[in-house]
């Protein structure tokens, strides 16, 4: 193993458990990293307000802590200074929640602060995600949405499903115009296309002076994928999909048996 630095931990599916809780063993390996000088960064599709109940749990705080929010949209501090953001424009809005109402899929969208659909028969997947990353949601018609708002990201929200069929008939131009990436097997995100967890990953990595070599990364799904293929030390959750363990240097433990804390003692300390 090269020398670990820091450690770009995702959320769910893996830092959390089944019930989207710390365990203490993840806590004590998080811990105990931290206590040799290791930096630990969430790398997550969510706001930094869906972040910061577990990092109050991790102790993590401040303005030289950091997390990557919104699947790579932003990467800023603890304190909320933000490092870095590329966000979509309202003609990336109008043109996405246009594609959704074609394929028949459910959309919202997202700001630093609030989550807005045009939906008026409301996602229960808008209201789950609501609830996951602390934001409250506003109802807006296409036509009442501010030209200036800064659109962090889009999902298409719908059963898994619904949603795996109408991925088959976006368009190309849209996968050639946005970073899309299937956070979970409801949710399919579009971003600027200078967005990714490896990405901001890899910037923050650089501005602390570390290189690959210096960064574990710890994943399981699609939106990790640009990390795991960044990390030197990348590590595959047991209940990660295909894709993330064929990238993987390691596989570990499932997010149900402490995988996160055993790849910290096995490969970090």
């Amino acid at each position: 193993m090269s020398t670990v630095k820091l450690i770009a931990i995702d959320m769910d599916g893996t830092l959390l458990n089944e019930h989207s809780e710390l365990n203490p063993a993840t806590i004590d390996a998080v811990q105990a990293a931290r206590d040799q000088g290791i930096k630990v960064v969430i790398c997550t599709g969510r706001p930094l307000s869906g972040v910061s109940p577990f990092l109050k749990q991790l102790q993590i705080d401040g303005d030289d802590e950091y997390a990557i929010t919104f699947n790579g949209s932003m990467a800023q501090t603890i304190s909320g200074r933000i490092i870095t953001s590329h966000t979509l424009t309202h003609e990336d809005y109008i043109d996405l929640e246009a594609l959704s109402r074609k394929l028949g899929i459910h959309c919202h969208v997202e700001s630093e602060d609030h989550i807005y659909t045009a939906n008026r028969n409301i996602s229960p997947y808008t209201v789950g995600e609501s609830a996951l990353v602390n934001m409250p949601i506003r109802y807006r018609a296409p036509g009442d949405m501010r030209l200036d708002m800064p659109v962090v990201k889009a999902m298409f929200i719908d059963q898994p499903e619904l949603l795996a069929a109408a991925t088959e008939k976006i368009p190309q131009s849209f996968h050639d115009k946005y970073a899309i990436v299937r956070s979970a097997p409801y949710f399919l995100e579009f971003m600027n296309p200078n967005a990714s967890k490896g990405a901001a990953l890899k910037d923050l990595a650089e501005r602390l002076n570390f290189t690959a070599d210096n960064v574990m990364v710890i994943g399981d799904q699609g939106n990790d994928l640009s990390m795991l293929k960044y990390a030197t030390n990348s590590v595959a959750m047991g209940n990660a999909i295909p894709q993330a363990k064929a990238l993987a240097k390691f596989e570990t433990k499932t997010n149900i048996e402490d995988g996160v804390a055993f790849a910290i003692r096995s490969w970090a300390l």
